[in-house]
């Protein structure tokens, strides 16, 4: 009985806990600050080129195992609709995308 109730006890910590830190962030979930994922590419089965929304810019960044790193940053503009993009209207980013992975792939 008393094991049960120590349990209950842990339980309602957690949930009072996990209740109290979501009123006290203003109710935004964990992750949810300021921060949305654009777009990317895969280059090989671990290492990717992500582009990230940071408030007023964009942030390139290279994620390959055990390291993250900030490539280039850009303003922010608009993400083209996958179906609009045409070869003659695609922006810089989208290019130097396709030339990365084009010698990813001829090495």
């Amino acid at each position: 009985m008393q094991a049960t109730l120590a349990l209950l006890l842990i339980i309602g910590l957690l949930f009072g806990t996990a209740w109290a830190a979501r009123k006290l962030s203003g109710g935004k979930g964990f992750g949810q600050g300021g921060m949305k994922i654009v777009g990317g590419v895969a280059l090989g089965p671990r290492e990717r080129i992500v582009l990230v929304e940071v408030g007023d810019s964009w942030l390139v960044i290279g994620i390959v195992p055990g390291q993250i790193r900030t490539l280039h940053q850009l303003p922010k503009g608009t993400a083209p609709e996958a179906e609009a993009t045409s070869a003659a209207a695609e922006l810089p980013f989208a290019q130097w995308l396709k030339s990365i992975k084009e010698r990813q792939n001829n090495v």
